[in-house]
């Protein structure tokens, strides 16, 4: 494990720099040590990075502020791992670089972005979807980034509103849920020519995973009643040999889901607060959840072996992460994490 031993000087800038005792390291757990263990971004504000270790005795705060002694930006939109190195991209047009196992700054990617959001990886290329001017439907993008030299080499340019991306044998998924409007696709990159076609689906693509049978399933959330113009929500298979559309299940008007996380042969999702298993042989979407979870405001879903993450998200205060047995359903730890806390990462 890599641990960075910080001077008394490091510490007390510290602890006159935290607000509450939350954000200060568990003191038998050696402050920078973050391997081994879960990490939650939080959208802020302001933007702020929570450690979990993977036995649940150790958490912190405010990781990256506590090892870089500088706040990370206006809006933490998500973190993407590769090799030794983490990718924190925020919104604001910068992806911060650290060391993922100390977090320690390494450097800033800028240049050639706007409005960057999800961040994918193919050997030392990276594909990052930016939104570009929100209010233009038609300049989205994907910049492709040189990770050697950390610069933004070219863009492709994709329909409106990119989200998720996702490598899969040389093949770059984008799910397209439509940034300030509305969107329905899919967009597949070659990323040996950064050629593109696309795959309808239903509205509002977002979460994707590759299955256990290297099929590719979407989570599209549809329209919501307020839109005025609503539509259901489905989980589609995708064949991605040929882009065609194996099977689509679709919701019950009204339920709209919007959290989806894939591990050993079962889509989890919520609706509700209920949580459901779809499995990869399942030809309708289950009707019993497997049990309930107590979140004011579901905004991050993750799976690890058989631990079920959700974080309990608060604007205006600490949210919670909860841990759920998957098993038994049985809540089994809860820890204070950032504002707007909203993606769950094993690192």
């Amino acid at each position: 494990m890599k641990k960075i031993i910080y001077s008394v000087l490091t510490l007390a800038l510290l602890v006159t720099s935290c607000s509450n005792d939350d954000d200060l390291a568990t003191p038998s757990e050696p402050l920078g040590a973050y391997e081994d263990g879960i990490i939650v971004s939080s959208e802020g504000g302001p933007s702020s990075i929570s450690y979990v270790s993977n036995d649940f005795s150790t958490s912190e705060n405010q990781v990256y502020f506590n090892v870089n002694g500088e706040n990370l930006g206006v809006y933490l939109q998500s973190v993407g791992f590769h090799e030794d190195k983490a990718y924190i991209v925020v919104d604001a047009g910068t992806i911060s670089v650290v060391n993922r196992y100390t977090f320690e700054n390494l450097g800033t990617i800028s240049t050639g972005l706007s409005l960057p959001r999800y961040i994918a990886f193919n050997g030392d290329t990276a594909y990052v979807s930016d939104w570009a001017d929100p209010n233009n439907a038609t300049d989205d993008y994907i910049a492709v980034v040189d990770l050697n030299s950390n610069t933004v080499t070219a863009s492709i340019a994709v329909s409106e509103g990119p989200e998720q991306v996702l490598v899969n044998s040389n093949k770059l998924y984008v799910s397209h849920k439509g940034g300030y409007n509305t969107n329905n696709v899919v967009t597949v990159v070659n990323t040996e020519d950064n050629t593109t076609e696309t795959i309808t689906v239903d509205s509002k693509p977002d979460e994707m995973a590759i299955n256990n049978d290297g099929d590719l399933i979407v989570l599209s959330g549809g329209n919501e009643s307020w839109t005025g113009n609503e539509t259901q929500a489905s989980i589609t298979k995708i064949d991605v040999s040929n882009n065609s559309i194996i099977s689509s299940l679709a919701f019950e008007t009204g339920l709209h889901p919007g959290l989806m996380s894939y591990n050993n042969g079962v889509a989890y999702y919520i609706v509700n607060n209920e949580v459901f298993g779809l499995t990869d042989d399942a030809t309708t979407l289950p009707a019993t959840p497997l049990f309930s979870v107590s979140a004011a405001y579901a905004y991050g879903l993750s799976i690890k072996d058989n631990n079920l993450f959700v974080t309990d998200a608060s604007f205006t205060e600490n949210s919670t992460l909860l841990v759920y047995d998957i098993l038994t359903g049985a809540e089994t730890n809860s820890f204070s994490v950032g504002i707007g806390a909203s993606k769950i990462y094993f690192n």
